[in-house]
């Protein structure tokens, strides 16, 4: 692997961004950033999760522009003295049209070393303009401010081809922290904050006892003495990279599989750091444990399940994701395991039977 010249960095990435020709900026993307920053090896996947940008514009009918929404219906109101239903008697007569950007997440990533957590991923956004509907609805006038801004009569259905306007444009989302993100530093970053949270709560912890009412009467236990390691926590992002490294998984690269939404903000003086795994070829089925299941049956689809999605071991990744694989069903197999009655690879049987023992979701 080639020794990447230098990290990027959100102005950089912004720049390539505003160069891409949006006829071709889907095939453009990753050679462009390839040639910004050398000695990475971008790969792009993209995730099906439409949203809806706040920011809309009015269209004429030969699709020359008079603005954006909000303004103009505010200057347009103030002509008629604030009067929302006037305002809607005269726009209903119109032909104006409402437009809309709409995205889907993309990301970015490209590996920076050999182990799980050595990667860099850019979280993007995937945005096309469309025409989405008459200026308001002739139907019946709005309640209010709110809804003539924002009309309920808005689409969300697939549009037509012949109304998109722009697009696909890149844009580099600002996910609260999450938008340019090294791994590996971000996990020692995550796991650092946790340790000094709960260093500075140790005297409080050491101080702290559970009361338990009994027919002798009341007896306190200290808090440590039930949970011994509340200092050693390791959080669920750390664990996600450590049973990846440690599993059948490992052969695999994470972010050809999973995108990480990633969040590090501070909020009232409180950081907020972590993310949300997300899988990239996700099963067509959910696996749900059902009362008839023998745990012969369930290895049959924990099989199946990694044929589908093309990882071994990937069942485990998508329980602790905690939607298409129930939770249940990796705490049936690991009773299994222990009574001897199925296996697993080694290293996964360790990181299943570890998880059971205490188990991490998302």
């Amino acid at each position: 692997m080639t020794v990447p010249v230098r990290l990027p960095d959100a102005a950089s990435l912004e720049t390539v961004l505003a160069r891409l020709d949006p006829a071709s900026a889907d095939a453009d993307l990753v050679p462009a950033l390839a040639a910004a920053f050398p000695g990475f090896e971008f790969s792009l996947a993209l995730i099906d999760d439409d949203y809806w940008r706040d920011t809309r514009s009015i269209l004429r009918p030969d699709r020359s522009r008079l603005g954006e929404l909000r303004p103009w219906l505010m200057a347009e109101l103030a002509k008629e003295n604030g009067d929302v239903k006037a305002l809607w008697q005269r726009l209903k007569e119109t032909d104006l049209q409402i437009t809309e950007w709409r995205g889907t997440s993309a990301f970015v990533s490209a590996p920076t070393g050999p182990g799980a957590a050595d990667y860099v991923q850019i979280a993007l956004g995937r945005e096309i303009e469309w025409r989405a509907g008459p200026i308001v609805d002739p139907r019946w006038p709005p309640y209010g401010v709110e809804e003539l801004c924002d009309p309920s009569s808005i689409r969300c259905d697939d549009a037509p081809p012949d109304d998109q306007l722009a697009g696909p444009i890149y844009r580099l989302l600002d996910r609260a922290g999450g938008a340019f993100v090294h791994i590996r530093s971000f996990l020692d970053r995550r796991g650092r904050i946790e340790r000094e949270r709960r260093e500075a709560k140790r005297t409080e912890m050491e101080r702290r006892v559970i009361r338990e009412v009994g027919p002798d009467g009341t007896r306190e236990t200290p808090f440590l003495e039930v949970v011994p390691d509340w200092f050693d926590y390791v959080p669920r992002e750390l664990r996600f990279f450590r049973d990846w490294e440690e599993s059948s998984a490992s052969t695999h690269r994470v972010f050809a599989h999973w995108a990480l939404d990633i969040r590090d903000y501070t909020y009232k003086g409180e950081r907020e750091i972590g993310f949300i795994p997300r899988p990239l070829r996700p099963p067509k089925e959910r696996l749900i444990m059902t009362p008839d299941a023998s745990v012969h049956l369930l290895m049959d689809r924990i099989e199946a399940v990694d044929r589908e999605v093309g990882l071994p071991f990937g069942w485990f990744f998508l329980m602790t994701h905690g939607h298409w694989v129930d939770p249940d069903v990796g705490l049936a197999i690991a009773q299994g395991l222990k009574a001897q009655r199925v296996r697993l690879p080694d290293g996964d049987a360790r990181v299943l039977l570890r998880w059971a023992d205490r188990t991490y979701g998302f």
